[in-house]
């Protein structure tokens, strides 16, 4: 009687050990630890979905820096044909939308002053929305705006938000800082007109703007700058014969979908545009409203280095 065979494979194996896997075993024919089919699917969708999400944080992250840092000078040549040789090269610092309130302080208040101040500009232009809040709230917020230096002085005229927060009484306090309110009014400076406009939003209180008051009786041989807060009050500038206007209200759009909006109901969004013969500055701001924070549309303060045609 034969023996019990030996040398023989266990059930199930191949003989010569050169079979491949069998197709039942889990993970056969696959990488180790890779997953396949609709697993791997849903691996990249949360890899795709989690690099979305770092790279949002990330971008929301650096503009909310952005903005907690302070605004940079932006410089920008505006060239005007009725100014004289005399101002050609003569700088106006211009900022907006500084937004004081909850959040943006006293100490953001002094980084926008002392960058003005660097400048060494020739004149300050505070064209508007300065706070968000009262003078009993923000006054000592405001407080370093005592210090901003210019050889023809610093200007101001009203945004929408300082008839949210008191206009009448923040017109005072600007005032008591040392800062000289253009309501509807106008100055003759050596070179040229400085003009200001009250914003669209006081004519809820009666205190709208008034182009004819501030420009009505001038010499309009002589060139004239126009501070009004919002672009579009760039169409009554043009009829009046205004050469430049310099604005803010916009931040530039900040972010998305403010952009998109900000966009459609304004007709120029931030930078240098022309309208027939007057020419619209639109400063994206130094501050922020709403969320600190901006995405595309860095803050600054402008200054306009005014150029004469005559030279």
């Amino acid at each position: 009687m034969d023996g019990p065979a030996t040398g023989s494979s266990e059930p199930g194996r191949p003989e010569d050990g050169t079979g491949t896997p069998d197709a039942g075993v889990p993970g056969a024919g696959t990488s180790s630890g890779t997953p396949s089919g609709p697993s791997r699917r849903l691996f990249v969708s949360r890899v795709v979905g989690g690099a979305a999400a770092a790279a949002a944080l990330g971008t929301v992250g650096y503009g909310t820096y952005g903005v907690l840092r302070g605004p940079r000078v932006k410089r920008v040549t505006v060239p005007l044909a009725k100014l004289p040789r005399a101002a050609h090269g003569y700088r106006i610092a211009v900022v907006s939308d500084i937004h004081l309130g909850p959040v943006l302080g006293r100490g953001f208040a002094q980084k926008v002053v002392d960058t003005i101040n660097s400048t060494q500009p020739d004149l300050i232009a505070v064209v508007g929305d300065l706070v968000d809040g009262s003078v009993k709230d923000l006054g000592p917020a405001a407080a370093p705006l005592a210090q901003l230096t210019a050889r023809h002085g610093s200007f101001f005229v009203t945004g929408n938000h300082e008839y949210f927060s008191g206009a009448e009484e923040w017109v005072e306090e600007v005032r008591r800082l040392g800062l000289r309110p253009l309501e509807n009014a106008r100055t003759e400076l050596p070179h040229f007109d400085l003009a200001g406009v009250n914003d669209v939003a006081g004519e809820n209180e009666g205190q709208g703007p008034d182009f004819a008051r501030a420009l009505g009786d001038r010499d309009r041989a002589r060139a004239c700058v126009l501070l009004a807060h919002q672009p579009v009050q760039i169409h009554e500038a043009v009829d009046h014969g205004v050469d430049l206007q310099l604005s803010g209200h916009t931040h530039g759009g900040q972010l998305w979908p403010a952009n998109l909006l900000a966009g459609a109901a304004n007709p120029t969004l931030d930078g240098l545009d022309r309208y027939g013969d007057t020419q619209l500055y639109v400063s994206r701001g130094a501050g922020a409203w709403g969320p600190p924070t901006r995405v595309g549309a860095p803050s600054d303060i402008t200054v306009i280095e005014l150029a004469s045609a005559r030279t």
